[in-house]
């Protein structure tokens, strides 16, 4: 037995699509389709047609709706950059102040720094850099976190 659900049942007892309630179980079953008339035809190419002129103005869609998610993703990183960026300053002005080993608030302020790195790369559209930066900076916080 594998762990799969269905791993206990017999291949018989599997259906399939063709052998579903409702459809025929041979081509003798099934009734006739009568020939296609021209008017359909006519309509068919009328679709393709259309189709075609779809495609166009749905390029010009495509277009907008990545400029969007672009523009998004800039706002969305900027935004996390920065603030991560004011917690990791705010977090080392408070260790600075305490009994922690100086090595606490260091470790704040250069995760805090390196976030802020990360909101300058997501306003210039480095999204991907940007992530990276910021998953950088709030390890390295953590590191200080650990210290404290």
């Amino acid at each position: 037995m594998s762990g799969r659900p269905d791993s206990d049942l017999t291949p018989d007892t599997h259906t399939s699509p063709d052998t579903a309630e409702g459809a025929p179980e041979t081509t003798e079953d099934a009734p006739e389709r009568a020939p296609e008339d021209a008017s359909e035809d006519l309509s068919e190419a009328d679709d393709q047609h259309d189709d075609e002129h779809d495609d166009v103005h749905d390029d010009e869609h495509d277009g907008d709706l990545l400029e969007e998610q672009a523009r998004r993703a800039r706002w969305a990183a900027a935004g996390t950059g920065i603030v991560l960026a004011l917690a990791g300053t705010a977090a080392a002005l408070l260790r600075v102040s305490g009994t922690a080993p100086a090595l606490v608030p260091v470790a704040y302020a250069c995760g805090a720094a390196v976030c802020a790195l990360a909101a300058v790369l997501g306003a210039r559209g480095r999204t991907r850099r940007a992530l990276w930066a910021a998953v950088a900076g709030v390890m390295i916080m953590a590191l200080g976190d650990q210290f404290d």
